[in-house]
């Protein structure tokens, strides 16, 4: 199991979705909450960069490092009473989980953390194409070779309550909606 960190005071809202749409939505979903917007891609080392570049899917001992660096990266901004959106492939529960530690209130398996998931949903040969376009544009290191890889880790328990966002609408029209499912999350909590 993994520590879960010190008591926080805010919320946050980290975005789940795949590389080819979370930079986008991720931007404008922080600049109509007013707040900061974190890349996790930003955060790999270079070691895992390059393994992806080679079209080397990332094991476990790649992934959990990466992933408690933004545990703490979205703990430091909430102890400051900041919200951030964190564009995050978090596929597996497991993965979530150490990033819902960044609560130190939460509790592991109850799903209620200040910390919440929105998954932009796509069928396979979307994102393959989005990711196609990035990669063509230099916008991404991950080729489409491993985006099979990613979308056979991904798993989604509905008792997490992740809000799910039809990720073929327009980019306004998704960052719309998710606004308005953390508003009425924030008004039934």
């Amino acid at each position: 199991m993994f520590p879960c960190p010190g008591k926080l005071r805010s919320s946050s809202c980290s975005s789940t979705g795949f590389v080819s749409l979370t930079s986008t939505i991720g931007d404008m979903l922080a600049k109509v909450l007013n707040c900061s917007f974190l890349d996790a891609d930003d955060f790999h080392p270079l070691l895992n960069k390059e393994k992806m570049r080679q079209g080397i899917p990332l094991s476990e001992e790649d992934r959990i490092p990466w992933l408690e660096m933004l545990r703490d990266v979205l703990k430091e901004n909430l102890v400051l009473g900041k919200t951030v959106v964190l564009g995050c492939s978090s596929l597996q529960k497991y993965y979530r989980e150490i990033l819902r530690c960044a609560d130190a209130a939460y509790e592991h398996g109850s799903y209620a953390s200040k910390v919440q998931f929105v998954l932009l949903d796509a069928q396979a040969e979307v994102l393959a194409g989005r990711l196609k376009k990035r990669a063509a544009e230099g916008n991404h290191f991950m080729p489409v070779t491993l985006l099979q890889s990613q979308l056979d880790l991904l798993h989604i328990d509905d008792a997490e309550g992740i809000f799910k966002v039809d990720a073929t609408l327009s980019p306004q029209v998704i960052v719309s909606t998710i606004q308005a499912l953390l508003v009425s999350k924030q008004a039934i909590d």
